[in-house]
């Protein structure tokens, strides 16, 4: 399993997501300002990378690469210099892959999320009910074909993927698209954990056996998105001690404590932070983490 070589940890926060809004959650950003507003706020915390999703004016996710353009400017007029992460996906929301890759060729962010699979299932069966919840499936591509001309698509405008695994078989995936030599190194892994479906569970043995799982030939850094109040602070912690980096935020978690709503991305990115820190571990600085990533400087 790599290790890191530094201890500082990168701490991203994923602001809003593609689904849940405000019925789960009345705190949760949709709008770009309100976008904007909490993304400065998680970056004060000591979010290193915002992952940012757009809504349009009635809160449903969006690929218009205008009101990304909107959040992106807000956020660095406003002097935020934290490595902006823009989605690709959406496609859990119905969203077409021709227009959710529109971000990549037009805004050029220095990461975007790519979701290297043919797609998941996802849902849960309900005792009490005596019924599927949430059972769907959710395409990704069609073809490896589709895969690779993604992949390229990244490499020519000089954008890193963030390789979502959201199951083990993408680590094939991942190595074969490498052989291609379609993606560029290190290698920004995120193991998405906690959808209820076919997904990674939250676990430790989980999360050794993805980690060393990736191409023992290249090198590469993870994080972990755990999804749920039940998974999602001390799976991070566990991430952190393993050598992974994190990701927390209101996409992934609307609660900050038992029984509590959080106020806003700025609370739960703080309380991250002091957990690390009482592991001893501090949160990487935007610089850090675009050394750790060797991102290339944008002009």
């Amino acid at each position: 399993m790599a290790r890191r070589t530094t201890d500082r940890v990168i701490v991203t926060c994923a602001l809003t997501g593609a689904q849940q809004g405000k019925e789960a959650n009345p705190n949760l950003p949709e709008q770009p300002g309100e976008i904007v507003a909490q993304g400065l706020d998680a970056w004060r915390a000591g979010a290193a990378i915002l992952h940012l999703h757009a809504r349009d004016q009635h809160g449903r996710a969006t690929s218009d690469v205008g009101v990304f353009r909107r959040i992106v400017e807000g956020l660095r007029e406003a002097g935020c210099d934290a490595v902006l992460n823009l989605t690709t996906g959406g496609a859990v929301a119905g969203l077409p892959l021709e227009q959710r890759l529109r971000v990549v060729s037009e805004l050029r962010p220095e990461i975007a999320s790519f979701s290297v699979g043919g797609g998941c299932l996802l849902g849960r069966w309900d005792a009490g009910r005596e019924n599927w919840r949430g059972d769907r499936f959710v395409p990704l591509f069609a073809s490896y074909a589709e895969l690779e001309a993604t992949a390229r698509l990244f490499l020519e405008n000089g954008t890193r993927p963030e390789l979502e695994i959201y199951h083990s078989g993408m680590l094939n995936n991942i190595r074969t698209l490498l052989a291609r030599g379609a993606l560029e190194q290190p290698l920004w892994v995120n193991f998405v954990t906690g959808i209820p479906g076919e997904v990674n569970r939250p676990t430790a043995k989980n999360l050794l056996y993805l980690a060393e799982g990736l191409p023992g030939e290249a090198r590469f850094r993870w994080l972990v998105s755990a999804i749920g109040a039940r998974n999602h602070f001390r799976t991070m912690a566990l991430a952190a001690v393993m050598g992974g980096h994190v990701r927390v935020g209101l996409e992934d978690n609307v609660w900050i404590g038992r029984g509590e709503l959080a106020s806003g991305n700025g609370q739960i990115v703080a309380k991250a932070v002091g957990i690390l820190r009482q592991l001893g571990i501090e949160p990487a600085s935007p610089g850090e983490a675009r050394d750790l990533l060797e991102l290339a400087p944008r002009k």
